[in-house]
């Protein structure tokens, strides 16, 4: 690789970059704008569910937008930040500092560059593969879990409630509902205006539903405060955001600091690159643009390390503003970068506006976008479809709800992977024989069709590896035991996708017993990655490379030759083509 081809892949938007032409520039500009006016009003929120200020929402989706953009390999994906990760961040820091205050901030940054380490690691060293053991059951359990806690936070807010912040859910949930008659009428229907507002223009505005029912809910707070007064109508706002510039940031380079976000910052880690990644590959689906995942993962990584010293928190791939990036017809990843810059001048233009945005209309808008991301059509499917995967799926609901949610998170990936694990520690062993209404006498399963008497046929699916060695060790001695007349065991072995060193090993005992009772064993199409294992550790010189055997056809003339002619003479099920070589059967007519 010459040094051009290095440069352009740890540089990714030079490949792209000089490709654009005037048309495509246009278009990206457009989709930056429409994205930096959908956004503006997402920051704000997704920093409350946060417990941040809410300028740092919007810190969060200026230098991390532009860096994963630049560095990452889908054109359209968005970064910034998302209503899980910011969930996932509140639950986990307001047990160490109180939400809002500097020190909060200050873990919160740090933790931002903590995740971005990991998944820079991560895509530098190539696991871009991990993602895909945190199955889609999990995403859609703890989405639905992560959307439970955001109504329930969010309901004080829109009911008007003055009250401490609970540590779990329950208990607000149980507050709300001793004291759901104390609420504020007139804040309950600002959140309530806000709310009917974004899904009628939802209907029909899509990206910007967010945008107008913001402006329709802090128009209807400004006018029952100056029409009431505020003191009637308790309506609060959120009031004027900083004119600047995303300041300068520093993480806390503090052992005792790492250690106690160290768990936290790999479950968010492992979260944030999964809903990245499916984000960039649903809409590559309808792009058709491939996309690199080890390179996503760097793309990632670099946003959070920098944005870290630009006040952000975690930021990862977003699905609506990605999804309205490219319906509103970008073309490459210089949109996603012209709406973090554009973002931040249109801040500085309208961050004293937000003095007129109510509180109780974020609240409003945060109930409407718990409520979407509940996948109900997907819940339903999983739970009707598989029950393993519905367990996965309940697990993970409940868990978001009652346990710290980066632990929600990695209790439904082990659980996922131990159903895995079972799944694959149990191959199976199929018997085969020769199908006696084909021509050509290929393989198939059938328990009332005759078989060799002195060899049996088995099909091995799945990979043999130290998991699975166990199970079908004692399939294979059950087989030994119950059928001794057959001492020779062919076995088909083109469903096997790795053999690791335990693998290898029993099917060399598995050899020795075979011999051991006047028989041998045989192997049928072994996969190349598997012969490597096999070559390397010597184990097919043991077997035999005379017993490994690549055609059907070969196979049974090797094998047939090897077999008992004696009982061959009086053997009647003749299953085989060669059989037919045989003198026929005389039969002795009774005196």
């Amino acid at each position: 690789m010459d040094i051009k081809t290095r440069i352009i892949r740890l540089l990714p938007f030079m490949r792209w970059g000089r490709n654009l032409t005037p048309d495509m520039m246009k278009a990206d500009i457009l989709a930056g704008l429409t994205g930096a006016a959908i956004v503006l009003p997402q920051g704000v929120a997704f920093a409350a569910i946060a417990g941040m200020p809410p300028e740092y929402g919007l810190y969060t989706s200026m230098i991390p937008a532009i860096i994963a953009a630049l560095f990452g390999s889908s054109w359209h994906l968005v970064s910034g930040p998302t209503t899980a990760a910011s969930i996932v961040m509140f639950s986990s820091l307001s047990t160490l500092a109180i939400p809002g205050s500097s020190e909060y901030i200050a873990l919160a940054i740090t933790l931002a560059f903590m995740v971005g380490v990991l998944q820079l690691v991560m895509g530098l060293v190539r696991l871009g593969s991990l993602v895909n053991f945190i199955s889609h059951s999990v995403i859609i359990g703890f989405t639905a879990g992560a959307a439970c806690l955001i109504g329930a936070k969010q309901a004080k807010t829109y009911l008007g409630f003055d009250v401490v912040e609970r540590e779990h859910w329950v208990e607000t949930v149980s507050y709300l509902y001793s004291y759901w008659d104390q609420f504020h009428p007139m804040v309950m229907l600002v959140a309530s205006i806000t709310l009917l507002t974004g899904i009628v223009a939802q209907k029909r505005f899509k990206g910007l539903s967010m945008v107008l029912a913001l402006v329709v809910g802090s128009a209807s707070g400004v006018f029952f405060n100056a029409y009431f007064g505020e003191a009637t109508t308790r309506i609060q706002m959120v009031g004027a955001l900083p004119q600047q510039f995303p300041p300068l940031s520093m993480p806390i380079f503090s052992l005792d600091v790492l250690r106690d976000l160290a768990s936290l910052a790999l479950a968010m880690t492992l979260f944030a690159l999964t809903e990245a990644v499916s984000i960039a590959r649903s809409i590559s689906v309808r792009s058709g643009q491939p996309i690199d995942g080890n390179q996503e993962f760097i793309g990632q990584g670099l946003s959070n390390i920098i944005g870290s010293f630009f006040s952000a928190y975690v930021a990862t791939g977003s699905f609506n503003r990605s999804g309205a990036n490219y319906d509103s017809g970008a073309r490459s990843p210089l949109s996603a970068a012209l709406a973090g810059v554009l973002l931040i001048f249109i801040v500085l233009l309208v961050a004293d506006l937000t003095i007129y945005l109510p509180r109780a209309a974020v609240a409003g808008l945060l109930i409407l976008v718990a409520w979407r991301l509940i996948n109900f059509s997907q819940i339903r499917r999983i739970l009707t479809t598989d029950k393993n995967e519905g367990m996965v799926l309940l697990v993970t609901f409940f868990s978001t709800l009652f346990l710290e949610l980066e632990f929600a998170i990695l209790l439904g990936v082990i659980l996922s992977l131990m159903i895995f694990l079972r799944k694959t520690s149990k191959p199976k062993l199929l018997p085969r024989v020769p199908n006696p209404g084909d021509r050509r006498r290929n393989f198939i399963t059938g328990a009332s069709l005759p078989e060799c008497p002195q060899m049996k046929i088995l099909r091995l699916d799945d990979s043999l590896y130290f998991g699975s060695v166990a199970h079908v060790g004692e399939l294979l001695r059950l087989y030994r035991e119950h059928y001794p007349d057959q001492s020779h065991l062919f076995l088909l072995t083109k469903g096997i996708n790795q053999i690791d060193v335990a693998g290898a090993e029993l099917l060399i005992n598995e050899t020795r017993e075979r011999r051991k009772i006047g028989g041998d064993l045989y192997l049928y199409r072994l996969k190349d990655s598997a012969t490597k294992v096999m070559n390397r550790g010597g184990y097919l010189d043991e077997i035999g490379q005379d017993n490994i055997f690549d055609s059907k056809s070969e196979a049974i003339v090797g094998i047939f030759d090897r077999l008992d002619r004696n009982i061959c003479a009086t053997c009647e099920n003749r299953i085989f083509n060669e059989c037919a070589s045989l003198e026929p059967i005389k039969k002795v007519s009774p005196a």
